[in-house]
């Protein structure tokens, strides 16, 4: 599981969420919040984005200087 979907899995249990109740109030479908919880490694950011803001966050660019 990627970091993204365990957060994402987090922030809905907290909320008391179940998947089908997150999809519908973020605005995706059930598919999609399974396969972001469950790491699927390509997922479309616009959704991603529409999860997350969600929750009130939001994915930024972070330089990683260790990759250099």
């Amino acid at each position: 599981m990627s970091n993204l979907g365990k957060k994402v899995k987090e922030l809905r249990k907290k909320y008391n969420l179940t998947q089908i109740e997150l999809s519908r109030r973020a605005g995706v479908g059930i598919r999609f919040i399974r396969e972001l919880e469950g790491g699927k490694p390509t997922v479309r950011m616009d959704k991603v984005n529409r999860v997350i803001n969600f929750f009130g966050y939001h994915i930024e660019a972070v330089k990683d200087d260790r990759q250099l």
